[in-house]
């Protein structure tokens, strides 16, 4: 089942990026989620910001594979006007290296005459609100664990000709990748009524058997891993998640291990792979292509069938 999730009040985010932009801009910071590189990298503010420097920031590191996050953060690094850092929000010293990374992709700016104009982005629910206010040192942004919490566009003074321009968190109309639809309902970025807790609950699973089997079996005691639903009744079972007559609640079952992974309960877990990411997003294109090569057949088709259907009438007069 196709996952989006695109509150109004994100519209009101594209538009505020679309007048940064305007207003004049030296880089942008998009804040990742460090278990989801790529699910979580939004293309429409790819699209919005082309041109501009572009430093990628894996937060929740502390939660990742560190092997995976060493593969993505080459990934980000081998682009062109882009570089990589890993940190956690809440700790300073790694928050600080984010400005100097800034620094050095734009270092024609950066005085009093010449401010540094720097946005920063990220999807729902990522930590930006926690990373700012690690970087200013109080609290200037709300927190919580609920996507959408920032509403409107703050401008932040880190420091002295440093200008942070933080948005609320945004998703983009839809999501053209499956997999990365299921990678973003499990990590919370997505609001919960736009997706099933199972059927994510399941996806995960399929990642987890795959990439972490033994994360799987040592959290929840399984002897072996047999089918992805059988799994997940199992986790019922051990969270007390039963109904009458020897069932499991399914719904419960999916909420205690989503909540275990979104806790870092598993162990550093990564979703992902640059690999996988990039043959996902080649399958998409050629879906999409596939798809517009249909319509473009049907619309030709009409047309034949109106011009056909007048030739008729003329001939009939």
């Amino acid at each position: 089942m196709p996952i989006n999730w695109f509150p109004g009040h994100m519209n009101s985010t594209r538009q505020a990026i679309k007048d940064r932009v305007k207003a004049g801009l030296d880089v942008v910071i998009e804040l990742l989620d460090a278990r989801l590189p790529g699910s979580s990298s939004n293309p429409l503010l790819a699209a919005l910001t082309t041109g501009r420097p572009s430093l990628k920031v894996l937060n929740k590191q502390d939660l990742a594979d560190p092997a995976q996050t060493a593969a993505w953060l080459d990934f980000y690094n081998a682009q062109a006007h882009t570089r990589a850092i890993a940190l956690d929000a809440g700790e300073k010293a790694p928050a600080r290296a984010l400005i100097k990374a800034c620094r050095e992709l734009a270092p024609q700016r950066g005085d009093m005459h010449k401010p540094l104009r720097v946005l920063i982005c990220g999807i729902p629910n990522v930590g930006k609100s926690t990373l700012i206010n690690t970087l200013v040192g109080k609290r200037a942004a709300k927190t919580g664990d609920e996507p959408g919490i920032t509403k409107i566009e703050q401008k932040i003074v880190l420091e002295n000709g440093f200008y942070l321009f933080d948005t609320p968190g945004m998703m983009w109309p839809r999501i053209a990748i499956e997999q990365s639809g299921y990678h973003l309902a499990a990590s919370g970025a997505i609001g919960r009524n736009a997706f099933d807790e199972a059927e994510v609950a399941l996806e995960l699973i399929a990642v987890l058997k795959r990439h972490y089997p033994e994360r799987l079996q040592e959290r929840y005691g399984l002897a072996e891993l047999g089918a992805d639903d059988a799994i997940l009744e199992a986790i019922g079972v051990k969270r007390g998640a039963k109904v009458r007559g020897g069932g499991v609640q399914m719904h419960k079952a999916a909420e205690a291990l989503l909540m275990d992974f979104r806790g870092g309960a598993l162990g550093r877990i990564t979703l992902e792979t640059p690999e996988e990411m990039t043959a996902w997003r080649r399958a998409a294109a050629e879906e999409e292509e596939r798809k517009a090569a249909e319509r473009e057949a049907e619309k030709a088709a009409d047309k034949e069938r109106r011009s056909g259907k007048r030739k008729s009438s003329s001939g009939d007069a």
